[in-house]
């Protein structure tokens, strides 16, 4: 690919991939093995990418709603495969290895590792003291220091050391009721990634071990990015840079400086949505797909270029995308079963009809089950049908277990006055219908159950 002529160009595989898994996790969700799509595109321009990219995008959504998933798109993190833009293509499930942040409001959603919250300090109506050493022997985590001071966790201020990926130290500072993302913490302090700070590295910048650091009196000096919540609050506590202790009435701008101020912290439920104010709320999802906005990253990198229409050698702006293949399956399971089975799709259901035949013996049970096995395959139905020697009970266990969304049932008592049984799986519906009419019957439910998944 060397001109500007053949672009766009969009590349994809669809291929094995092994994961090296301590041990396979939540089901089907994480095995060591599975089938991934992977696809990248190449452009001329931001602009052009952009085009490129709400293709896929709307391609992910027709894909995972012909798949009958009941899903919603989240903005996301990049993560290490780095780029300004990415969105994670969700199912909804209890049983989900991911966090949902979402407003039923006006329908914001984001995982949970670049959910934002709505929030404008408050400058603080209480006078501000003059700091004051605690001693707080052996008192180390927000809950023994809140305890042990009889304060609300929010009082106390986190201070955790980071080290850059590019061998910065910060001091992150963050409510003592707040769980620090660090995703979000890199991106304030522009780093590819952070790791918290080795014990002897904090001993030497802050004097004290883990759980007596503090913003005041640090024996070397780091940035010191607080979250925006502290900004405007007054008489925090914190650790006092000495062992066993802590200093009170502590307030930022005043008694230590404060470099920088941002979102650092995970957004919590109930906080407040970034786009119109309601509530947020949480709930759990299975990833299924993701996209990203590469740019150049990887092609100015690589050098990977093409000829402009100016002449110039420009590096390819580049977009990948990925859905997880097995996941559609595991992720489907996941949201449509109940007590008795699976409830598959019938867009990926592994058989569109169940036929069972009750009794195998009967020879009028046989020869209409044969019958309609022949005319099923004959209109190009997909057909699992199960002629096995056991009990008409057994058999329509394995059926709901199974999940096929069609089953035609072939009984002893129906089949003497011409009739077989057509039941839904999803909803249990059921009808008899005459013999000479099951093929037709059946073949209008299969088609109406395609156009129910029709995007």
């Amino acid at each position: 690919m060397r001109s500007y002529k053949q672009l766009p160009l969009n590349l994809y595989q669809i291929h094995i991939k092994f994961r090296d898994e301590a041990r396979p996790r939540f089901g089907l969700i994480r095995a060591r093995e599975f089938i991934m799509k992977d696809a990248y595109s190449f452009d001329r321009s931001w602009e052009d990418l952009e085009v490129s990219y709400q293709k896929m995008y709307d391609a992910y959504s027709r894909i995972f709603k012909r798949c009958g998933l009941d899903f919603v798109v989240v903005e996301a993190e990049t993560g290490a495969i780095g780029g300004d833009v990415s969105h994670e293509f969700m199912v909804w499930a209890d049983t989900g290895e991911d966090v949902i942040v979402f407003c039923e409001a006006c329908g914001y959603a984001a995982n949970r590792e670049r959910a934002s919250f709505k929030f404008e300090p408050r400058p603080s109506s209480e006078k501000v003291k003059e700091p004051e050493k605690v001693h707080t022997p052996n008192v180390r985590t927000i809950e023994e220091v809140s305890s042990y001071l009889g304060v609300e966790p929010s009082r106390l201020l986190k201070s955790l050391i980071y080290k850059t990926s590019d061998g910065r130290f910060v001091l992150f500072l963050l409510p003592g009721d707040r769980e620090l993302n660090e995703a979000k913490a890199a991106r304030a302090v522009g780093a590819e990634a952070i790791e918290m700070a080795l014990y002897d590295e904090v001993l030497e910048i802050a004097g004290a071990s883990p759980g007596f650091v503090g913003p005041c009196n640090l024996k070397k000096n780091v940035l010191i990015v607080a979250d925006r919540t502290i900004e405007g609050g007054v008489n925090f506590i914190s650790g006092a840079n000495e062992e066993d202790y802590h200093i009170a009435n502590l307030t930022p701008g005043v008694h230590f400086k404060v470099d920088r101020y941002a979102d650092i912290v995970f957004a919590e439920e109930g906080d407040l949505c970034p786009k119109c104010g309601s509530p947020l709320k949480f709930s759990r999802g299975i990833e299924v797909g993701h996209i990203f906005k590469l740019g150049t990253k990887y092609s100015a990198a690589m050098n990977a270029t093409f000829l402009d229409k100016d002449g110039k050698e420009k590096p390819f702006i580049m977009g990948c995308y990925g859905i997880g293949v097995t996941r559609i399956a595991a992720a489907a399971i996941e949201q449509r079963h109940d007590k008795d089975g699976i409830k598959w799709p019938i867009t990926i259901a592994p058989f569109e009809v169940h036929l069972v035949a009750t009794n195998m013996n009967d020879p009028k049970v046989r020869e209409v089950a044969e019958g309609l096995y022949g005319e099923f395959l004959n209109k190009d139905l997909e057909v699992l049908y199960d002629d096995r020697d056991e009990r008409a009970g057994f058999k329509f266990k394995d059926a709901d277990l199974v999940g096929i969304p069609i089953r035609v049932t072939v009984g002893e008592h129906r089949v003497k006055e011409g009739k077989v049984e057509i039941r839904l799986r999803d909803t249990g519906e059921t009808e008899l219908v005459d013999v000479a009419d099951a093929v037709s019957r059946v073949s209008e439910i299969r088609e109406k159950l395609y156009k129910d998944l029709e995007p």
